[in-house]
């Protein structure tokens, strides 16, 4: 496998292409499309929303986390996530910013 070259772009390019990466398989979507509709912390309960196994669940949620879409708490012995609000509007400024300075004079 190559080299991705990553550091010949910019940070906000290679931030916005992880995000991307990381909201390119369903289940992630899901995950945070639940989560982000919760009014508290959500632990236990994804398995049950989202139909995959307990260990698919936390690898999923270990991506999310990895880009800090995602916060996590220790409850006793489990872990509870809600929406890291900050980053989120962080990305959707950057997608803003992305879409906004599209130009479409083409065909």
């Amino acid at each position: 496998m190559g080299v991705t070259k990553t550091q010949i772009f910019t940070d906000k390019q290679n931030d916005l292409a992880q995000f991307f990466k990381v909201l390119g398989h369903p289940a992630r979507v899901a995950i945070l499309q639940y989560v982000s509709k919760q009014n508290a912390c959500i632990c236990s309960d994804l398995v049950d929303e989202i139909g995959l196994a307990q260990a698919t669940i936390s690898q999923h949620l270990k991506e999310l986390k990895s880009i800090n879409l995602l916060k996590g708490e220790v409850e006793g012995k489990r872990m509870c996530y809600c929406i890291n609000v900050e980053r989120w509007s962080e990305i959707q400024e950057q997608l803003n910013t992305f879409f906004n300075n599209a130009k479409s004079n083409c065909c």
